[in-house]
């Protein structure tokens, strides 16, 4: 068991998840209750499904009393879903976790490890950490070393690779950056670790193991998914050096 002193609270956006949400959130409270025993809670948040996923959802809170069910009303982004949950966090540091759980949430066992051992504020997973067991298609290899390199030379935030739905924060980070971000779907983890790495946070990447026992949603990457990408991640740029806009906020 870790450290009892401090609670956990995991995040989970969720989307039309209607079919694996509730064994999805019966497995994370069986881990973290092993790991933490009662200092942990789940919040998932439905971020305006067009199917069941919400009533799944409500009956793992009321099986499970360390899982709450929120929803927004439409659907607004993943960005959107994580910042809204944040609203009901009561932990002293705070996880992401994507709700098909291909990343287990055994691992952030091993993240909280190195955030307790390093002393740093931001833990996240990299498909390119030597340890990572994690393959995928060999054209999202590429287009995510270019879009990486990408956001070296324009941030200079040290890392290789932001994408990773795995991450532990401090919970003082996302109180502090949450409120500066606009981004809420395609670079909003960019937006966020640039803004944290802009006032003085430390992350460490850490290796991931992805699930390859569950049905993989890799499908093909659109023209129109790498431009909105792209967009957003320039907006970012012109935000944080030529407006100034995070600075103010």
């Amino acid at each position: 068991m870790l450290n009892p002193g401090k609670k956990i609270s995991v995040i989970i956006p969720v989307y039309n998840e209607e079919s694996c949400i509730y064994s999805s959130l019966d497995e994370t409270a069986t881990v973290l209750k092993g790991a933490f025993d009662h200092n942990y809670e789940i919040i998932a948040v439905d971020d305006g499904s067009s199917d069941h996923t919400y009533r799944e959802m409500a009956k793992a809170a009321s099986k499970l009393n360390k899982v709450k069910a929120v929803k927004l009303d439409t659907h607004r982004g993943k960005g959107a879903a994580l910042r809204y949950g944040f609203h009901f966090v009561t932990g002293d540091v705070v996880a992401f976790l994507d709700a098909d759980l291909d990343l287990h949430p055994e691992q952030l066992i091993s993240f909280y490890k190195i955030m307790e051992k390093t002393h740093c504020d931001i833990v996240i997973g990299s498909k390119r950490h030597p340890e990572s067991v994690f393959d995928y298609p060999k054209r999202r290899r590429v287009l995510s070393f270019f879009y990486q390199l990408l956001i070296f030379i324009l941030f200079g935030l040290p890392v290789s690779d932001t994408q990773v739905g795995l991450k532990l924060f401090k919970y003082e980070v996302l109180e502090k950056v949450f409120p500066k971000l606009l981004v809420k779907a395609f670079a909003f983890d960019l937006e966020l670790l640039a803004n944290a790495h802009r006032l003085g946070y430390q992350v460490v990447e850490a290796p991931i193991t992805r699930n390859f026992d569950r049905e993989t949603h890799w499908g093909n990457i659109r023209f129109r998914d790498i431009r909105n990408m792209l967009i957003d991640t320039l907006a970012i740029f012109y935000r944080m050096y030529i407006l100034k806009y995070y600075d103010k906020h």
